[in-house]
């Protein structure tokens, strides 16, 4: 367990290095190595982030823009899942109000 926790230490004090080729908001073990690699199978990273459609994108530049949290060209997994859900809440809700599906297609 002690090396887990090492491990998990130094990933996380190397991620703000911009020499990695990952932003300052990018996940730790996002990059490679066997975490990266079960983060891209669980739909994290960048394959993640050509997988989504244009509401997804829209949602993803209002956090960044707006929320300022951050470039969100390589998110992990679970925030990937969270941006869908709210993209799949602002689909509901537009259907509920205007009877119609959204213009935008989710993939």
């Amino acid at each position: 367990m002690d090396f887990l926790n090492k491990n998990n230490d130094n990933s996380q004090s190397q991620q703000p290095q911009q020499a990695t080729g990952q932003g300052a908001g990018a996940p730790a073990g996002s990059g490679g190595g066997i975490m990266g690699k079960f983060n891209n199978a669980l739909g994290g990273g960048a394959s993640g982030e050509k997988k989504e459609d244009a509401l997804d994108k829209g949602v993803d530049y209002v956090q960044e823009h707006v929320f300022k949290q951050g470039p969100q060209t390589n998110e992990s997994a679970a925030e990937q899942t969270k941006d869908e859900a709210i993209s799949d809440s602002i689909r509901n809700q537009y259907k509920n109000m205007s009877g119609k599906d959204f213009p935008v297609a989710d993939k």
